[in-house]
């Protein structure tokens, strides 16, 4: 980095900030880059046949002979989901992270056939990083996911502390946060404190998750009939309490979703659920037994089109389908932007005679990150001369800084930064030194990473909103003769039969001009003469005519 001394220390993020997903940090002093989370974010409406955007890696590309280590906070997608996209482009030699987050990513790595190019190592509280310049502790927090932690990074500049999503439960599920060592590290001096910013917004404390099992143990004795839960399949402490109240109600439990499926056989494994024998069972085995013994858990709590619930409320599930007088509950909170897809689900089981159990007032989901009052409590534990507000929108980084400043934190000694942006410590002090040049958002389809691009977005939107006009002639380009066309021919733009005038209209102004070039005194004509004869033409007629702009795909053969 030009903009940076020589015995600087970097911190910057290629991801997550200014935004809920992708996160991804760095800090790197001289020839040492240490990489905090790998995580994806889920594409919003408007980025047409994208399954996920990640960050752009050039940076790391570049300097990848830096990199010691990949560490991970925990196990959700937006921390997790990016690694295999990150493996295929950059070398990394070790994965640092907790038992259950090791397993989600070698099941990941294993789908990607990847797991043989990393170390994946996993970590424990206890365990201490060495390397040339930097040095990296873990501290236990409380999150939806056991084995949650946050970093201390000590660097030859001061420390850095950079929380993860976390939450302060005193009446958790799990392993509780250890206070006593964030306090510990506060009172050793920490220069700089990097902190979940999500729930910035919200007053007070967050509800516990105690409070939630409560409230799904209540329904689950009303329950009549059979109960279909939907959550995340990685809110582990959730799915537990769920599998815990069934348990005591007296019903067998069947899991539909891949993803929910592998979460809890891992969760079984690592001891966070423990079941008698026969508690789950097969598909098969749902229409066997009484309704009221029986409890479905699934994906789709966000509506995605193909997760197992969309498929039940739609009635195209192979197995499953709805009975009137199923209870399904919703035990999670929209993701901004999935607000219509969930709701068009709920409006779909409501149909087919579902009681439908969702929403804040039912007290079947609390968030797994801090309120205002956790935040302050973290802020006073660590004590930091420095502040950066993380993970979350710019309204949500701005309020988080304003409450730092209540705490204590001098208003010049916050820094609202965006993703790029770099941060120099130097001696205990920090600066904003300057701005990465390649960051942004990498968009994946399929396998293919960063094959679709801005006009590809771009073209898909106009699919979408406007539809394909297709111009299609033929031609003999020797003797420059029109042999037939042209015909236009509407995909998503108007309905042909009641548009005849119209189309009869556009295929004579392309008639015109396409003769209008063949006849010119030109020596050569080229197809792209003959496209660009007509095509300004055309989207300024079909403009004036209907006051939308389809995409417009002329379809030029040379018929000899």
């Amino acid at each position: 980095m030009e903009f940076l001394k020589p015995h600087e220390t970097a911190v910057f993020a290629l991801g997550g900030l200014n935004e809920i997903g992708k996160n991804c940090y760095c800090v790197e002093h001289k020839e040492e880059l240490l990489i905090i989370d790998a995580g994806i974010k889920f594409p919003d409406d408007n980025l047409f046949g994208v399954d996920y955007v990640i960050p752009d890696y050039s940076y790391l590309m570049k300097n990848q002979e830096k990199i010691v280590a990949l560490v991970i906070t925990h196990g959700h997608e937006d921390h997790i989901g990016g690694i295999p996209f990150l493996l295929k482009q950059v070398p990394i030699k070790k994965i640092y992270a907790g038992r259950l987050a090791a397993g989600l990513i070698r099941n990941k790595l294993e789908e990607h056939r990847l797991l043989r190019k990393v170390e994946l190592i996993e970590i424990t509280e206890s365990d201490v990083l060495k390397f040339k310049y930097l040095t990296v502790s873990f501290f236990t927090t409380t999150h939806s996911i056991p084995d949650s932690y946050g970093l201390a990074i000590k660097t030859p500049n001061g420390t850095i502390v950079e929380t993860g999503d976390f939450r302060f439960d005193f009446t958790p599920i799990g392993e509780p946060a250890n206070l006593t060592k964030m306090a510990e590290l506060g009172a050793r001096g920490v220069t700089m404190l990097m902190s979940d910013s999500t729930n910035s917004e919200v007053p007070n404390f967050t509800m516990s998750e105690r409070k939630v099992g409560k409230s799904i143990r209540s329904i689950f004795h009303k329950a009549e009939g059979r109960v279909i839960v939907a959550t995340f399949a990685s809110n582990v402490h959730r799915v537990s309490q769920i599998v815990a109240a069934s348990i005591q109600a007296g019903r067998k439990i069947a899991i539909f979703g891949r993803s929910m499926e592998n979460a809890i056989r891992l969760a079984q494994e690592l001891g966070h659920i423990v079941v008698p024998e026969n508690t789950f069972i097969s598909e098969r085995e749902i229409n066997q037994l009484p309704s009221n013994e029986v409890t479905i858990i699934c994906t789709g709590s966000q509506g995605e089109a193909l997760a197992a619930l969309s498929r039940i409320a739609n009635g195209t599930h192979r197995q499953v389908s709805i009975i009137p007088g199923d209870t399904v509950i919703f035990s999670s909170s929209p993701i901004p932007g999935n607000a219509n897809s969930v709701n068009r689900v709920i409006n779909l089981l409501y149909r087919a005679g579902a009681h439908v159990i969702h929403g804040k007032l039912n007290n079947v989901h609390t968030s797994g990150h801090a309120s205002q009052e956790e935040q302050k409590l973290m802020l006073q534990l660590i004590k930091p001369k420095y502040f950066t507000p993380m993970h979350g929108e710019y309204r949500m980084l701005k309020i988080h800084a304003k409450t730092a400043v209540e705490c204590g934190v001098a208003e010049e000694n916050n820094f609202i930064i965006k993703n790029g942006d770099v941060l120099a410590m130097n001696c205990g002090r920090v600066r904003l030194a300057g701005t990465l040049d390649s960051v942004g958002d990498v968009y994946v389809d399929g396998n293919s990473i960063g094959g679709v691009g801005n006009v590809v977005i771009h073209d898909r939107k106009i699919l979408a909103e406007s539809g394909l006009l297709l111009a299609v002639a033929s031609v003999d380009m020797k003797s420059r003769t029109l042999l037939s066309g042209p015909t236009i021919v509407s995909r998503g733009f108007v309905y042909v039969n009641e548009s005849g005038s119209l189309m009869h209209n556009a295929e004579r102004l392309v008639r015109e001009r396409m003769k209008e070039t063949l006849a010119s005194s030109k020596k050569t004509i080229t197809f792209t003469d003959l496209k660009q004869s007509f095509a300004d033409d055309l989207k300024k007629f079909i403009v004036e005519q209907t006051g939308r702009e389809p995409m417009i795909l002329p379809v030029i053969m040379d018929v000899k």
